[in-house]
């Protein structure tokens, strides 16, 4: 049964929802995430019961969460990130997928798949939350914001790998041989991308950028569209085809429109951020399973296990392997922005209870602790740089200058 007042209260929510985090943030500052899927969970059948998902909202919302990897991976500036701050963070992110999978067997009740949704939805980092503090902070550019960046970039790409691998429902030899002829692909596709545009192409970007051609943005759509598919065609999951497709964007607008780029991603990030975004994280909270959450003592539990675990097997690694001339603040700090997450703990409980395999309770106790990951431990961890160079440093603790 279609509910047609849903999308017009879904729309209205993403348009509140900003305004209310503005209010916020003269107290404190809220993600504009946690108000969407709270105020989703408000409207939704378990509370209000306003708003009620259909095949229109939720095809919607399977194009918002495309998006949503597609512009993460178009985040991540390789180039910038690369040396062995790099090396560190992709030595890290195994030790965490091995953590969170051998924590996970212990909790989890159902079988093996269960375990991997579990233990990888455990291992993701918010790179989307991070950067933007990062960026009003000023500590984008620094020693710190890149180790943060390479460390958020893996934390990113690991995950989505990992989905494609563990949970293709192929045994595990014939799907990292599916993965690696998608690799393959790709890589070509890489190579296509860092090559020379042609004179046309670039002049065709420039003419129609403020037309109703607007060939580039076009462009952008059409690679999402050809990397959806092509993940489709070797049955792999979409998320990885939309994340190759922000990469390869990046590649692509880098060599053929650099000094246009970031107002064609602009133009991008207004359909994703403006439309379908929003309306991902919004139906989301229509489909939280509150009262799984609320009248199980176990799920209810679960969720301060879940974000000390999120610390633990996602932080524990990046505090291991943090760059050898950072202090114990900035260590602490860098985990703290690591164990932030949200959006792939979403992505990754919605293909689980989609497919069965993951209890609606275990999947809103998982979103709840990220809800709070995204609240609690960004803040903290600025207040860790902000405090590392005041006063004189304790006995026992490294001395200013090994800091970054």
């Amino acid at each position: 049964m279609s509910h047609p007042g849903t999308l017009v209260l879904i729309m209205f929510i993403a348009v509140l929802s900003p305004l209310l985090a503005d209010r916020a943030a003269r107290r404190i500052r809220v993600p504009l995430v946690i108000f969407e899927i709270a105020l989703g969970i408000v409207v939704g059948p378990q509370l209000l019961g306003w708003a009620h998902t259909d095949r229109v909202t939720d095809t919607l919302a399977n194009l918002g969460l495309s998006m949503l990897i597609f512009l993460a991976g178009y985040e991540i500036d390789f180039a910038a990130v690369r040396g062995p701050t790099l090396n560190r963070s992709l030595a890290a992110w195994p030790v965490s997928l091995a953590l969170g999978i051998g924590i996970a067997f212990l909790l989890a009740d159902g079988g093996l798949s269960e375990v991997f949704v579990v233990g990888t939805a455990l291992t993701s980092t918010a790179l989307g939350t991070v950067l933007p503090i990062l960026r009003d902070s000023g500590d984008l550019g620094s020693p710190f914001g890149k180790a943060a960046s390479a460390f958020g970039a893996v934390g990113e790409f690991g995950p989505v790998v990992a989905v494609a691998l563990l949970l293709s429902g192929r045994r595990p030899g014939e799907a990292a041989a599916v993965l690696i002829a998608f690799a393959v692909v790709t890589a070509a596709a890489v190579l296509w991308a860092l090559r020379p545009r042609p004179p046309w192409f670039s002049r065709l970007v420039d003419e129609t950028l403020h037309s109703s051609g607007q060939f580039a943005v076009r462009f952008v759509m059409l690679l999402l569209a050809a990397m959806l598919g092509l993940a489709t065609v070797f049955g792999l999951d979409v998320l990885l085809g939309a994340f190759a497709a922000g990469v390869l964007t990046r590649l692509v607008l880098q060599g053929a429109a650099p000094e246009t780029g970031p107002e064609i991603m602009g133009k991008v990030e207004a359909v994703g951020f403006g439309f379908l975004v929003p309306l991902f994280y919004v139906v989301t909270g229509i489909e939280f399973d509150l009262d799984a959450l609320l009248h199980d003592a176990r799920a209810l539990l679960l969720v301060p296990v879940f974000l000390a675990l999120f610390v633990i097997v996602r932080g524990g690694p990046v505090y291991a392997l943090a760059p050898r001339e950072s202090g114990r603040r900035d260590r602490a700090a860098l985990t703290l922005f690591c164990s932030t997450c949200l959006p792939l703990v979403v992505a990754i409980t919605t293909i689980g209870t989609d497919q069965r395999i993951l209890p609606t309770d275990t999947a809103a106790a998982l979103v709840g602790a990220a809800m709070i990951s995204v609240l609690v431990l960004p803040l903290t961890a600025m207040r860790l740089r902000r405090g590392r160079g005041g006063g004189a440093a304790p006995s026992g603790t490294p001395a200013e200058s090994e800091t970054w």
